[in-house]
């Protein structure tokens, strides 16, 4: 059986000591060489050990593949995904990263219980997908379907930019909203999913911007031991230490370009 997903078989997946435990396990869909949005999703779901499968990471043979989700997409029935990524349980389909987080993140045990927090996280991880974006088109400004050798010269005005104007400005509030609850979490007393997709930003930040993200220092030194321990939770650590946390490449959000970043 392959060990690419949590439990990695559509039909079979061991329970874990704590966490959420559906019927059946939750069915991530997500394109299977990149991390992406997909890795938010798989660092709520491998923390709070929740039984899942990585569906598209899967052989044809156990009914994975994109095949199942591109099959989704295209369906006629109910409300279709746009694009990956997306998950499935039991007949609940829903999609959108921070949509996916904020149906997830109760039932995770990734959210305070307070309503006003819970839409402050749901808030913080809609400035993730901001980042995010603005990050995606420091290497394709013009448009996704070309290649970056062909923007290559918009590329690298967009990422001047990106570094010395846009990137302080997303990790100076996050420092500053963190400072202000503490200096321990985002948000509440305890570990959101905000904290997990912080530690994602930053992680990638240093592969793709390594130069202009150390050249902020001690500006965002709360965010580096936010990162730190995030990536010491148990689980996590085990997964960052496993075939299953997918390496960065050039085919992902975050990618190493030196030209982009002198």
């Amino acid at each position: 059986m392959s060990s690419l997903g949590r439990g990695a078989g559509l039909r079979r997946a061991p329970r874990t000591e704590i966490g959420y435990h559906p019927t059946v396990p939750i069915e991530l869909h997500y394109w299977p060489g990149i991390q992406g949005r997909g890795e938010l999703v798989r660092l709520a779901l491998e923390d709070s050990g929740t039984r899942y499968v990585d569906v598209a990471r899967l052989p044809e043979s156990e009914g994975g593949g994109v095949g199942p989700m591109l099959a989704l997409m295209a369906s006629p029935h109910g409300l279709p995904p746009l694009a990956p990524p997306f998950i499935r349980s039991g007949k609940l389909l829903v999609a959108q990263t921070a949509n996916i987080l904020l149906h997830l993140g109760p039932k995770l045990g990734l959210v305070p219980r307070s309503e006003a927090k819970r839409i402050g996280v749901h808030q913080l991880q809609l400035t993730v997908e901001d980042l995010y974006t603005e990050v995606h088109d420091t290497h394709h400004p013009i448009a996704t379907s070309l290649c970056f050798e062909d923007q290559r010269r918009a590329a690298k005005q967009r990422a001047s930019h990106f570094v010395a104007e846009r990137l302080p400005k997303f990790l100076g509030y996050f420092e500053r909203v963190l400072q202000q609850n503490g200096g321990k979490h985002l948000i509440g007393r305890s570990t959101t999913y905000a904290d997990l997709s912080l530690f994602q930003v930053m992680s990638g930040l240093d592969y793709a911007f390594p130069r202009a993200t150390k050249r902020l220092g001690k500006k965002v030194a709360g965010l580096r031991a936010l990162s730190e321990r995030v990536a010491s939770r148990p689980r996590l650590a085990r997964y960052l230490a496993s075939e299953r946390r997918i390496p960065f490449n050039e085919s992902g959000i975050f990618r190493r370009y030196p030209e982009l970043d002198p």
